[in-house]
C-alpha cells in the first residue's frame, strides 16, 4: 500500500501521477490513496502519520526550482527545511521512531559551488541559491535527528534526474518541447536562463533503482 500526501488545489494537480490510478477518469484508487496535507502543516502530518502508520517514508516534497526559490526564498525554506523537521518530528510525536525508515530527497545543489570534480559524499557542502540552503538544513537535521534518536533516517543525494515525467519549466524539456513547436510551426523562438551552469544528469528510472 502506498500513501501519499498532495495539495489542494482549485485545478487537478495530479496529472504525473494519473497512470497510477485504478481508474483514472474516476480517481479510484488501488493500492494507492492520496491525502490532503502540506509539508508547512505540522497538524495535519501528525494526523495523516498517526493515521496510516507507516513502515517507510520518503520525503520528495519541496519547492524545486532553484531559480523560482530566489523569487520564493522565505517559502522554499518552510516548505524544503522546515518541512523536513516537520516530518520527523511528526514521526518522533507519533512513536515510531523505532519502526519507521526514513528517506530524505537531498539533492546535488547542497554541493553548489564545487570545491571539487568529481563530488564524493565527503566533499564539502557549499549551496548557493536559497534551495540548495534550505535542503542543507534538511541535509543535517536529517543526520541530527538519526544521531539523537537512532531513526533509520538517510539522505540520497541525487544529481538531476530527468524523465518524461519531468515539468515542462525545466531545461531538459522546455527545450525539447519548444524545439518540437518550432518543428511544428507553432512556435518562432525560445529562451533559456544561465548558459553557463553545468549540471550532472540522470535518468529517473536509474536513481530510483
Amino acid at each position: 500500500q502506498v500513501h501519499g500526501i498532495v495539495r489542494r488545489s482549485s485545478s487537478f494537480n495530479t496529472g504525473r501521477i494519473e497512470h497510477l490510478y485504478k481508474n483514472p477518469q474516476a480517481h479510484i484508487e488501488g493500492n494507492m490513496k492520496l491525502h490532503y496535507g502540506d509539508l508547512t502543516d505540522s497538524t495535519c502530518l501528525v494526523k495523516i502519520i498517526n493515521e496510516v502508520k507507516p513502515s517507510e517514508i520518503y520525503n520528495l516534497g519541496a519547492q524545486s526550482h532553484v531559480k523560482i526559490s530566489f523569487d520564493l526564498a522565505e517559502y522554499t525554506a518552510d516548505v524544503d527545511g522546515v518541512g523536513t523537521l516537520r516530518l520527523l518530528d511528526a514521526i518522533k510525536t507519533c512513536g515510531l521512531i523505532n519502526s519507521v525508515k526514513f528517506y530524505q530527497a537531498s539533492t546535488s545543489e547542497l554541493f553548489g559551488k564545487v570545491q571539487e570534480i568529481p563530488q564524493k559524499e565527503t566533499t564539502p557542502f557549499y549551496p548557493r541559491s536559497p534551495y540548495g540552503a534550505a535542503k542543507l538544513y534538511a541535509y543535517w537535521i536529517v543526520v541530527n535527528f538519526r544521531e539523537a534518536y537512532n531513526l533509520f533516517a538517510v539522505n540520497g543525494i541525487l544529481f538531476n534526474h530527468e524523465s518524461p515525467r519531468r515539468g515542462a519549466n525545466f531545461v531538459t524539456r522546455k527545450i525539447s518541447r519548444s524545439v518540437a513547436k518550432i518543428r511544428l510551426g507553432q512556435l518562432d523562438c525560445f529562451s533559456l536562463g544561465n548558459l553557463d551552469a553545468k549540471r550532472d544528469w540522470g535518468h529517473a528510472r536509474d536513481y530510483v533503482e
